[in-house]
């Protein structure tokens, strides 16, 4: 028994070693295929791209020909000479490079994904409809490709311009600036050389300088214009000219700066960066120099207003100023969206139209726009003047975007929009030349007639020695027998115009002939039913006694006016 299970032991052990064997050479087959997969991946993965051929057949094959073949890593200047219409050789080679650099030092980056590739591509931007392509229509339109004999190049245009563009874009001394710097210099951190970041720093300096120094010379030119536009100049002017010599004297300077910074030659990533903060940063302080001039402007028309006699125009300030900031905002905020690339026809086109919808949802709005416009062009009132309009009576205090302000005798403050307003039949009292006072005073029947004269002719000269009202212009007469008085016309003007003083002259006026009354004995009557009994037994009828003497009316009436003077 021992025996076998020794024997059976020996052939499982066999069984095994040829099974493990099996799998050996399975693993062995596995992983030879394996490396062979990795083998071809890699092959695949690493294996060299398919090499570039000039092409012209289109705007992005031509241009993608003169960049590629101009870069370091496949630098091959007599393929992209072949883009240049019109020349071969060296002085196509040189022609293809200058292009190149002119880009590059604007900070022009050609975006390979936007390039038309019809061969038959038409600029539908331009009333010609020709074969060509501009590259940067904004920026740079000098630059543009066309199509000749079915093949596009560089137009015989840009060619001819590529000098000139070249020593525009370029400071004199350029090209020998690279020469002359030590070799020290030229070694390479962050992928700018070392004299690139002291020229850098230099031109930063020079900066900090010029705008020291031009600032006071701007603000000196202000001045000269402000005193050439303006006779009578004030503190605050002053103020907002020396704010706008700031924002004009950074504009120079940074002018100054992007014409110099092609000298420094840096790459096309790092000017693409610099052009485009530059860009933003002027637009931002051309925005801030249009305000303070806006500013300015409103400082000398406040002043100019605040020396005219109507009001109106002083109101027109605060509403030009937001209308002129408002403009000011929009087409700057239009120039940074075209600076970020934003298609800003596309932005008009939608604006338009959405502006067309808001005004037909907003018509009443258009409408007091328009008849605030008209208000300010017709100037029917001012403010601070007296109107009446419709059934609103009262003060004009403020005339705004859509609505006036009226305030009422009772203080409380109307509002009449503007379309209606110029709609209205508005009655001025502020316009008038004098305020005309028209009652009527009623005597006592029983009055006698020579204190009927006596009276009329005391107002008479009550009217003439009062120093608010017109003495070549006033009626007081007998006019007629009323109800229960004998009616006394008095017709009379002021000249204040204003309602708290006509009021005050109304007073001094009314007590004065209150006065006269009480000085002759004259009564004024009141609604009243008078019974006279003429005959009854002891009794006697109702006889007022007046004093009619001549000299004693005539110093009643000199006493009153000598009262009236004297107060």
């Amino acid at each position: 028994m021992i025996y076998l299970y020794c024997f059976d032991l020996t052939k499982y052990k066999r069984f095994i070693f040829e099974a493990v064997f099996n799998i050996g050479l399975t693993i062995k087959h596995i992983m030879k295929n394996i490396f062979i997969l990795i083998l071809f991946i890699c092959t695949v993965g690493f294996a060299q791209e398919p090499e570039v051929k000039a092409d012209l057949t289109s705007p992005y094959t031509t241009i993608y020909t003169h960049l590629y073949f101009l870069q370091s890593d496949s630098y091959q200047p007599e393929k992209a000479a072949i883009t240049i219409y019109g020349y071969i050789g060296k002085q196509a080679e040189q022609k293809a490079i200058k292009l190149k650099k002119i880009l590059d030092g604007k900070g022009l980056r050609v975006d390979v994904t936007k390039l038309p590739r019809n061969n038959n591509y038409i600029d539908t931007t331009s009333v010609s409809n020709k074969n060509i392509y501009i590259l940067f229509p904004n920026k740079m339109p000098e630059i543009y490709l066309e199509k000749v004999v079915g093949k596009w190049y560089y137009s015989a245009h840009t060619i001819s311009q590529i000098d000139k563009l070249y020593n525009d874009v370029y400071p004199w001394g350029t090209s020998f600036l690279k020469k002359i710097i030590p070799e020290s210099f030229h070694k390479i951190f962050f992928g700018i050389e070392v004299w690139q970041y002291f020229g850098f720093i230099l031109l930063l300096f020079l900066g900090f300088i010029i705008f020291h120094l031009f600032k006071r010379i701007i603000y000196f030119i202000l001045k000269k214009i402000e005193r050439l536009l303006v006779k009578n100049t004030s503190e605050s002017i002053n103020e907002a000219l020396n704010k706008l010599s700031r924002p004009i004297t950074l504009l120079f300077v940074f002018w100054i700066v992007e014409r110099q910074i092609p000298m420094l030659q840096l790459p096309l990533s790092i000017n693409s960066f610099l052009f485009l903060g530059l860009d933003i940063a002027m637009t931002i302080f051309w925005i801030y120099v249009f305000l303070k001039l806006v500013s300015v402007v409103m400082e000398i028309y406040a002043d100019i207003a605040s020396k005219t006699e109507s009001k109106l125009d002083d109101q027109l300030v605060p509403i030009l100023n937001n209308i002129l900031r408002v403009l000011v905002f929009i087409v700057g905020i239009f120039n940074l969206l075209k600076i970020l690339g934003v298609d800003t026809t596309a932005l008009i086109a939608g604006a338009s139209i959405g502006g067309l919808a808001l005004a037909f949802a907003s018509q009443d709005t258009v409408k007091n726009l328009i008849g605030t416009f008209m208000i300010f062009l017709d100037q029917p009132f001012q403010i601070g003047d007296w109107i009446e309009a419709g059934s609103v009576v009262g003060t004009v205090e403020e005339v705004g975007f859509r609505s006036t302000r009226v305030r009422a005798a009772d203080t409380s403050l109307i509002q009449i929009p503007n379309s209606s307003l110029s709609e209205m039949v508005v009655n001025n009292k502020g316009l008038r030349l004098y305020r005309r006072y028209n009652t009527q005073l009623g005597l006592r029947y029983d009055t006698p007639p020579e204190l009927i004269e006596a009276f009329v002719n005391g107002v008479r000269a009550i009217i003439k020695a009062h120093p608010d009202t017109r003495s070549d212009a006033y009626n007081v007469e007998f006019t007629g027998f009323g109800d229960s008085a004998l009616l006394i016309l008095m017709n009379t003007y002021f000249i204040a115009l204003g309602w708290n003083e006509e009021q005050s002259s109304k007073h001094r006026l009314h007590i004065a002939i209150v006065k006269l009354a009480k000085a002759l004995g004259v009564d004024f009557a009141f609604p009243s039913t008078t019974v006279v009994i003429e005959q009854f037994p002891e009794k006697n009828g109702l006889d007022m006694k007046y004093q009619i003497d001549k000299k004693r009316i005539d110093d009643a009436i000199k006493n009153t006016i000598n009262d009236f003077n004297n107060q």
